[in-house]
């Protein structure tokens, strides 16, 4: 029965509760703040059958993670551990969550949405005349606090920086995420029909969008800016309600990450560094999931200080530390008239007069303003869906987008990534770095040339012709000593900041912007270090 029919047990709890409450004046519940040591553990200690991997806090000291592996099954699972309730606790928060969501939605009192919520339960549980130790107060708290400041039964996973996708299939089925240590990892969560339309439903109200079996598939973006794909009842999705969260970073990849995980080379981050300052216009292009977006992202980060900067987006992805930049984000309503598109945004900048543009995905007519504002010289950077040079170009010159090819030849770089295994791994890669050189007077097609290439083999990058170089070079009234010296010089610099840990975007363009300022007074002073690091190495005879 459930437990809002009459003599449910839930409605009864709930008698109880204010039948205690109108006969107590109210119990005075510590305000004191938590102490695992001294007031025990919130959440309790697991063990599992299969071998554990690691374990860690994903919201301390509330949920944790662990990671075991099946050697009969051959696989990982990932195991969210959260709060246990008695079945006294778990039938109070039911009340609770009736009682508190309207104080909290009408609150005007002062302090952060965690103590908001931490007074208004004291207060509801001291009307109840409930005594409640330490430990059991802060159980409720974590579930109120899932339930109406984070994710709900997500928000374990939300938590947890190593994730960056997670998938829901339909109903009953484990929920997967994709975990930089393990790719595709099936999880402990999964939801019932009812509460995953309801999940759904509101992931959509809470966006500000509409979701209903009629328009059965929306996306979205989050109230942390994550991307969400979702599809409500069995229409679209035959195994049921489905969502992707594809999560969004408030700490974004520098150069010094993609470094990091080999995703370009020092060769590689100095040449588009070059392209960057010189105002070069460049496409990141890929399939799905394959660092696109968090490479431009990062490429981004050289744009010289106070450059105009104007990014455009369809969902909030990009983070940049610039003082002179305008981010702009699409608007999408029911009301037709009032939607505000890729193409209005990119007119728009225009009008602005940015020295740089960043557009977060061409797929459309806003194609034709972007190469027009390449022609009128305007840099540009953007992203698209495509696995090679070659399906780039053709894309771009045919339905739905139809850039002329004249204007593709304004075009300076294409990047092209793929996501792909290595050493038994998923890994991602700058597969190629193409120069657009223009149109073939003999055949009418256009021409390109690689600069650089993957070699999947051995995982390492061949050089190829990088005639770009030596336009910067002539721009600059650069001799080839000149050029080959300053390339030298800004992988020193790079080496040095990917040695030292340098990847907070913050410092990181700070960094940069220093190196812009005074060039030669920062080699000089990274070499000094440097050489004062092999002479405590290497101590004298």
């Amino acid at each position: 029965m459930s437990g809002n029919q009459a003599g449910g047990p839930l409605e009864a709890i709930r008698n109880s509760i204010r039948r205690t409450a109108e006969t107590f004046s109210g119990s005075q519940l510590p305000a004191t703040q938590y102490q695992p040591g001294h007031h025990g553990n919130v959440v309790g200690d697991r063990q599992f059958d299969d071998r554990e991997i690691e374990r860690y806090w994903l919201n301390a000291p509330f949920a944790y993670a662990v990671v075991t592996y099946s050697d009969t099954d051959d696989k990982h699972l990932y195991r969210v551990i959260e709060p246990e309730l008695d079945r006294f606790e778990g039938e109070l928060l039911s009340t609770l969550y009736d009682d508190v969501r309207t104080p909290l939605l009408y609150s005007s009192r002062d302090g952060t949405p965690e103590e908001v919520l931490a007074e208004e339960l004291r207060n509801r549980l001291e009307k109840y005349g409930m005594e409640i130790d330490v430990a059991g107060f802060y159980r409720l708290y974590y579930y109120l606090y899932r339930r109406f400041q984070g994710f709900g039964r997500l928000d374990p996973l939300m938590h947890d920086p190593s994730i960056e996708d997670i998938s829901c299939d339909g109903y009953d089925i484990p929920l997967y995420a994709y975990h930089d240590g393990y790719q595709d990892i099936e999880t402990n969560i999964s939801f019932a029909e009812e509460e995953l339309d309801n999940y759904i439903v509101r992931m959509a109200q809470q966006a500000g969008r509409h979701i209903s079996v009629g328009n059965p598939v929306v996306e979205t973006t989050l109230q942390d800016g994550s991307r969400a794909e979702l599809a409500l009842g069995e229409e679209v999705t035959p195994r049921g309600s489905a969502f992707t969260i594809r999560k969004y970073s408030e700490e974004p990849f520098t150069p010094i990450d993609l470094l990091e995980f080999g995703t370009y080379s020092l060769h590689q981050m100095a040449y588009l560094w070059m392209a960057i300052e010189h105002n070069k216009n460049i496409i990141f292009a890929g399939g799905t999931a394959s660092g696109k977006t968090t490479s431009m992202n990062a490429i981004s980060m050289f744009v010289p200080p106070r450059s105009k900067l104007i990014t455009i987006e369809d969902t909030r992805e990009l983070a940049l530390y610039h003082d002179n930049w305008l981010s702009c984000v699409t608007r999408e309503r029911l009301d037709e008239a009032s939607n505000v598109t890729m193409y209005d945004l990119l007119r728009s900048a225009l009008r602005h007069r940015p020295e740089y543009i960043i557009v977060g995905e061409v797929r459309g007519e806003e194609a034709i303003t972007l190469f027009q504002a390449m022609n009128t010289g305007h840099t540009t950077l953007s992203t698209m869906h495509a696995d090679s040079v070659q399906t780039v170009i053709n894309r771009l010159e045919n339905e739905p987008i139809n850039v002329p090819r004249p204007m593709v030849q304004s075009l300076d770089v294409l990047c092209v990534q793929t996501l792909a295994r290595f050493g038994g791994e998923r890994v991602r890669r700058a597969d190629a770095i193409a120069e657009i050189e223009g149109i073939d007077q003999r055949t009418g097609e256009l021409d390109y040339t690689g600069a650089y290439e993957w070699n999947s083999a051995n995982d390492s990058f061949r050089e190829g012709n990088k005639q770009l170089l030596d336009e910067i070079r002539e721009e600059r009234g650069w001799s080839q000593s000149e050029l080959l010296r300053e390339m030298q010089r800004r992988r020193t610099f790079l080496k040095y900041l990917w040695e030292q840990g340098v990847n907070q975007y913050q410092e990181f363009t700070a960094m940069v912007n220093r190196y812009y300022a005074t060039p030669e007074e920062v080699i000089d002073r990274i070499e000094a270090t440097q050489m004062d690091a092999d002479a405590v190495e290497t101590p004298s005879q």
